[in-house]
C-alpha cells in the first residue's frame, strides 16, 4: 500500500469531522441569517460532495485532478455564498463563512496530491476567496491564510519526502531480489555447467590431441562464465523504474559489466566494486577500444601471450589499460604500418577515443610487451550531454 494512502483516510476523517462542525455552526446562527434556507442548501451539497469524496479518495484512479478542482472549486463558492446568504452586518464583523474549517480540507488534498507547491496555490486560492467574502483585508483573514498556507507546504513537504523515501525502499528491495536471484543463479550454474566445464578441462588436457584443444575452448567457456556470474547486479539508482519493473537505463550502461565480456581464459579483469556508469554511445566506443587492443595482442604477440585489462575510476577521469606480455612492438613499427595503410591503431584505439574526447597512449619495451592506456576525461562534451 502506498505511503500516501493513510493520508487520504485521514483527510477522509477530518472531512467529515469538518463537516459536522459546519453544521452545527450553522444550526446555531441559521435564524440570523438573511436567506436561511439557501444556507441549508450548501450545507446539503457539502454533505453529498463529502460523502462522495469519502469514496473517491479510497481509490487512486479517482482521486485526480479534475476532482481536486471540483473540490476546490465547491470550497471557494460556499465561502463566497456566505457573503449574499448571511446578514450584511454579521458579514462585516467577520461571522464564520458557510463551510468555516471545512475550506481546508480541498486544499490539503491539493498538498498531498502535487506537493507543497500546489498545495500552496490551494491555500491562497481560498484565501483570496475569504477576503473577497469579508470585502477586506483582516486581520483574521491573514491569520487563516497564514495558517492554511503553513499547513499545506508543510503537509505536502512531509507527502513529497515519503514518495522518496517510498521509492528508495523499492529500489532497494529490488536491488536485494536482483542480488537473491543472481547468487541463485551462481550456484546453480557452479553446481552444474562450471564444473562439467572444469571436468572437460582437465580430461581434455590429459587425453591430448583434438581433446586438448576441446578442453582449452572448454577453459576459455568457463572463465567467462565465471566472470559472467560473478559480475555486480544493476545499480538501480541509474535504472529505468517507471513502476515496478527492474530495468537498465539506455541511456547509460556500465562499464564494469562491457568489459567483463571480454575476459577469458588468457584475459583477466579487474575493475572497481562499484558501478562506473557513461553514456551508452561513450560507453560502448571506450570498450570498442579495449577490445580493438585485445585484437592487437592475439594478432601479434602469439598464441601463448596473455593480457590484463585494468579499469580505474578516478574523481577527474576513466581509465583503461590492456597490457599484454607479448615481445612488444619494435621502434618505428606503427609508423610503417601507417605508412602503408594499415590504421588499427590510429583509427580503431585512437581514433575512437578522439571522438569522445580522450586520449590513448601506446607504451611498448621489446621483449617486455606492450600497454594500452585510454583516458577519457570527465569534463567532455560527450560526458556532459553535449557531444
Amino acid at each position: 500500500m502506498s505511503v500516501e494512502q493513510p493520508l487520504w483516510r485521514a483527510l477522509a476523517v477530518f472531512r467529515l469531522l469538518a463537516l459536522g462542525y459546519a453544521i452545527m455552526q450553522y444550526m446555531s446562527a441559521a435564524d440570523e441569517y438573511r436567506y436561511p434556507f439557501g444556507g441549508w442548501a450548501v450545507m446539503g451539497v457539502l454533505t453529498v460532495w463529502t460523502l462522495l469524496t469519502m469514496y473517491a479518495f479510497e481509490r487512486p484512479e479517482l482521486r485526480g485532478w479534475p476532482v481536486l478542482s471540483v473540490d476546490l472549486a465547491l470550497a471557494v463558492l460556499s465561502v463566497l455564498a456566505t457573503r449574499w446568504l448571511d446578514d450584511p452586518a454579521r458579514v462585516a464583523e467577520g461571522s464564520l463563512t458557510l463551510p468555516t474549517v471545512w475550506s481546508s480540507a480541498p486544499v490539503l488534498a491539493w498538498a498531498i496530491k502535487g506537493g507543497w507547491l500546489t498545495g500552496a496555490i490551494a491555500a491562497l486560492v481560498t484565501g483570496t476567496a475569504n477576503i473577497v467574502e469579508r470585502g477586506e483585508i483582516a486581520q483574521s483573514n491573514l491569520h487563516n491564510i497564514v495558517l492554511m498556507m503553513l499547513a499545506a507546504t508543510a503537509i505536502g513537504y512531509v507527502v513529497e519526502l515519503a514518495r522518496s523515501s517510498e521509492r528508495a525502499l523499492a529500489r532497494a528491495l529490488q536491488l536485494e531480489a536482483a542480488t537473491r536471484e543472481r547468487e541463485r543463479l551462481a550456484r546453480d550454474i557452479h553446481d552444474s555447467v562450471l564444473q562439467v566445464l572444469a571436468l572437460v578441462q582437465r580430461r581434455g588436457a590429459e587425453i591430448g590431441g583434438e581433446a586438448a584443444e576441446l578442453g582449452e575452448l572448454a577453459g576459455e567457456q568457463e572463465v567467462a562464465l565465471r566472470q559472467l556470474v560473478s559480475d555486480a547486479p544493476v545499480d538501480l539508482e541509474a535504472a529505468d523504474l517507471p513502476g515496478s519493473g527492474i530495468g537498465e537505463d539506455p541511456a547509460r550502461q556500465d562499464v564494469r559489466a562491457l568489459l567483463g565480456r571480454l575476459a577469458g581464459a588468457r584475459v583477466s579483469v579487474a575493475s572497481p566494486g562499484t558501478p562506473v556508469l557513461l553514456p551508452t554511445p561513450v560507453a560502448r566506443e571506450l570498450v570498442a577500444a579495449a577490445s580493438a587492443a585485445l585484437d592487437n595482442v592475439w594478432r601479434h604477440a602469439g598464441e601463448g601471450a596473455r593480457a590484463w585489462i585494468l579499469l580505474e575510476d578516478e574523481p577527474d577521469e576513466i581509465i583503461v589499460s590492456v597490457r599484454d606480455d607479448g615481445p612488444g612492438i619494435e621502434p618505428g613499427r606503427l609508423e610503417e604500418a601507417r605508412a602503408a595503410g594499415r590504421l588499427g591503431v590510429s583509427q580503431s584505439i585512437e581514433g575512437r577515443l578522439r571522438d569522445v574526447g580522450g586520449t590513448a597512449l601506446l607504451t611498448s619495451i621489446p621483449g617486455q610487451g606492450t600497454e594500452v592506456e585510454l583516458r577519457l576525461p570527465r569534463q567532455t562534451p560527450a560526458l556532459n550531454g553535449r557531444g
